[in-house]
């Protein structure tokens, strides 16, 4: 290969055709947006697509990813396309990595957040290892986020269209999984552009819907879910308020979450009440007003720092952060307390923040992503 051959497109010293791309393939329009968008750029593309769970059950299920139908769309596409595409069992991994954690957080009274743990243990863990195995280049999803290169090297950064970002998912991609990631939508201006271009391509998925749930989570019923999983869990307790006077009695604290208002049962005590926290040894449910709800300072652990410098290499860093994901990021001071423990000082306090949601970093000013981490204590 010529010393002074020129980047590809996805920043590789290759022609596209020398340039092998395993694209991870949910079935839905975005992810086969890239795999077409890179076949008919000349890529060598071999399209995978994780078989997560039982596919048997999930046939009719819509609004999730990685279900029977969805692995048949994939197909579907890649035959239109005509590039290679497998389907690897990962249920066992799945389950392991995330579904089980899943479960055991709820049941600890925490609020999980089971996307980010399937990017970071097994898409861009064990499918990254696969396609280097098949000899791939580099890895492209269909996730809204940039890669861009700074003066250090790859560098993690919020997509063109707010509304569709996905940063928040994605904080624990590390430096090293960066450097073989690839996003080629992460720069579109809005959904409505991807659509175009599946249609422009003749994809069969060109207005199949986007996916809203959380993939083994049929219509957003969690405490389904952990009562299958862990049965007996929802065991009945009491709802008290802050001086453990009690108000009335729940059905298993796997139904709350920090933050709730409607739904529990105790109508009739003046001022509208809010899930404070949830005591799974007690089996109790804690209420309170709204402003109990206001959190300034928050623990962080398992952090991963995208930063240029050493996380710890300093006593505080000003950035933004966000602790959910719907959420703006808003001020902030993190101070280290180890490379990957901190404890974040919001500038403003944040309402309904719960032990095993992420808290992620932000540049204040820009797109820039420094990373993440878990909070692992809540009020």
């Amino acid at each position: 290969m010529p010393l002074d051959q020129p980047l590809n497109s996805l920043g590789l010293p290759k022609p596209p055709s020398a340039t092998r791309v395993v694209v991870a393939m949910s079935g839905g329009v975005d992810s086969s947006v890239v795999a077409a968008q890179l076949a008919e750029e000349g890529y060598d593309v071999v399209g995978v697509t994780l078989q997560l769970y039982d596919h048997g059950a999930a046939l009719a299920k819509k609004g999730a990813c990685c279900a029977g139908r969805d692995i048949h769309d994939a197909r579907r596409v890649a035959e239109a396309m005509g590039f290679p595409h497998y389907v690897l069992d990962y249920e066992n991994t799945f389950r392991e990595a995330v579904i089980d954690e899943f479960a055991d957080a709820y049941l600890a009274g925490a609020t999980p957040v089971p996307c980010i743990r399937c990017n970071e243990r097994v898409k861009f863990k064990d499918l990254l290892q696969t396609a280097k195995e098949l000899d791939a280049d580099c890895m492209a999803t269909g996730h809204y986020i940039q890669r861009k290169i700074g003066a250090a090297g790859p560098e993690l950064h919020m997509a063109a269209d707010p509304v569709r970002d996905q940063s928040y998912f994605l904080f624990s991609t590390t430096p090293e999984q960066l450097s073989f990631l690839r996003f080629p939508l992460g720069h579109l201006a809005s959904k409505a552009e991807t659509r175009a271009l599946a249609a422009r391509y003749g994809l069969p998925v060109a207005d199949k819907p986007d996916s809203q749930d959380i993939c083994f989570v049929p219509n957003g019923n969690y405490a389904a879910v952990i009562e299958k999983l862990r049965p007996g869990a929802a065991e009945p307790g009491e709802i008290v308020d802050l001086a453990g006077n009690v108000l009335g009695t729940h059905r298993g604290v796997i139904h709350y979450t920090v933050g709730q208002r409607r739904g529990l049962g105790i109508g009739g005590t003046g001022d509208p009440l809010y899930v404070l926290k949830l005591d799974p040894e007690t089996r109790r449910v804690i209420v309170g007003p709204k402003e109990a709800l206001a959190t300034r300072v928050i623990p962080v652990r398992e952090i991963n720092w995208l930063g240029d410098a050493p996380f710890d290499s300093r006593p505080e860093w000003h950035l933004s952060v966000k602790v959910r994901s719907t959420r703006a990021p808003r001020p902030a001071i993190l101070r280290p307390l180890s490379a990957t423990e901190a404890e974040v000082e919001l500038l403003s306090p944040e309402d309904g923040v719960s032990a095993g949601q992420a808290c992620v970093f932000y540049a204040p000013e820009g797109s820039r992503i420094f990373g993440g981490g878990w909070i692992w204590r809540g009020r």
